[in-house]
């Protein structure tokens, strides 16, 4: 095992732990080393490893993609392929086609939250063929799947609400995420307009942002990453795809009006944006979360995770299914490379465990109670220096 770890990872100076896989996604021992820095046995952060993992070997499952994880994928494929098949194969009203355009979009957020995410964190199949193909669902969906990578899992799960590390908590000067943040005038009025500027979030990213980070990238280990020449074409290539099935054809194979494709257009990404937006806002950007210094605050990555990180709706399956497991967010971080599927069952072990050391577990019973307490701290942060 020790030897598979100094393989697996390469320690920078400035602390960031990353893989040479193509992929860059972390190994499963990477994990384990980030939040398992030297403990005693007894500890906290041992005892909830050992359990969790424990879960999997009595069970004799596996932590890999189930049967309803399967039927999830294909439910999304056959949604976004039908609605897409429908727009072109029958002769509809614009109504009609508005309504098969956002039901594509609906597909797309599915895809988006269920399989893409899960994918691009090897979740899915222990085949790496698997999870690569299946993380081309974000291009499918406008975004670069390869930026994204790098983005969450070095810009993001290393460095968890950390201030110029933590890729989340970007918001270009119209939001204050951070205390640590400079505040400007407008921000007062942050918790009052955040849900229009979360509307345009995929549109970001389509548009603006996969450009930014390949071309002008603002953060430091993005500019010490050398892009395979492939990846470019990827970005132009899959662009180009997304906004002629999107767009272009519609207008000029369809004759539909350009008015109607353009509003469909941004209808979707209305929804697309806001959906994914406030699924992932909740779970780090509330009043009861916690801002570190730096990543070095915490002895241990395991209360790092518990003191930045929050769930919401654990009991209501609905909620589970339609955002992908993400509302059990505290399991995610501590075991990424394991389905959404199974999250249910970690988190109780998660809950329980915590009573148990006494540890403070963040959770909400609703997401629009987790909606609230994001909005709460946009406002305080916001008003306050």
């Amino acid at each position: 095992m020790i030897s598979e770890v100094n393989a697996a990872i390469d320690v920078q100076a400035g602390g960031i732990l990353h893989t040479d896989s193509e992929d860059l996604v972390p190994s499963e021992a990477v994990v384990r080393l980030q939040s398992g820095a030297p403990i005693d046995l007894a500890s906290f952060p041992k005892v909830l490893r050992s359990r969790l993992d424990s879960f999997f070997a009595a069970t004799q499952t596996s932590p890999k993609a189930d049967g309803m994880m399967w039927s999830k994928i294909g439910i999304g494929l056959v949604v976004l392929a039908g609605s897409w098949t429908a727009i072109y194969a029958f002769k509809l009203n614009s109504w009609a086609f508005m309504a098969l355009y956002i039901l594509s979009g609906l597909a797309q957020t599915f895809l988006l939250l269920n399989i893409a995410h899960d994918s691009n964190h090897n979740a899915i199949s222990s085949r790496s063929i698997v999870n690569k193909t299946l993380n081309y669902a974000f291009d499918l969906c406008g975004i670069n799947s390869y930026m994204w990578r790098i983005l969450h899992h070095r810009g993001h799960h290393s460095c968890v609400n950390v201030h110029g590390e933590d890729d989340a908590l970007t918001g270009r000067g119209l939001l204050r995420f951070t205390p640590y943040e400079p505040r400007t005038s407008l921000q007062r009025f942050q918790h009052v307009y955040a849900l229009a500027l979360y509307a345009v979030f995929s549109l970001d990213y389509v548009f603006v942002r996969d450009f930014e980070c390949f071309f002008r990238p603002a953060h430091d280990y993005i500019e010490r990453t050398k892009h395979p020449a492939r990846e470019y074409v990827i970005l132009f290539a899959s662009k180009a795809f997304y906004l002629t099935y999107m767009l272009i054809l519609p207008i000029f194979l369809l004759h539909r009006a350009p008015l109607l494709v353009i509003g469909s257009f941004l209808l979707v990404h209305m929804i697309v944006g806001l959906s994914v937006a406030l699924v992932f806002q909740t779970t780090h950007t509330i009043d009861s979360t916690y801002f570190p210094a730096g990543r070095g605050e915490f002895d241990n990555g395991v209360y790092h995770i518990f003191a930045t990180t929050a769930d919401y709706a654990t009991a209501n399956p609905v909620v589970s299914w339609l955002t992908g497991g993400l509302n059990h967010h505290i399991v995610h971080h501590l075991c990424p490379f394991v389905c959404h599927t199974h999250y249910a069952p970690l988190t109780r072990i998660v809950e329980e465990t915590a009573a148990e050391f006494g540890v403070p577990y963040r959770q909400h019973p609703t997401m629009t109670k987790a909606i609230w307490h994001h909005l709460i701290l946009l406002k305080q942060l916001g008003t306050a220096d």
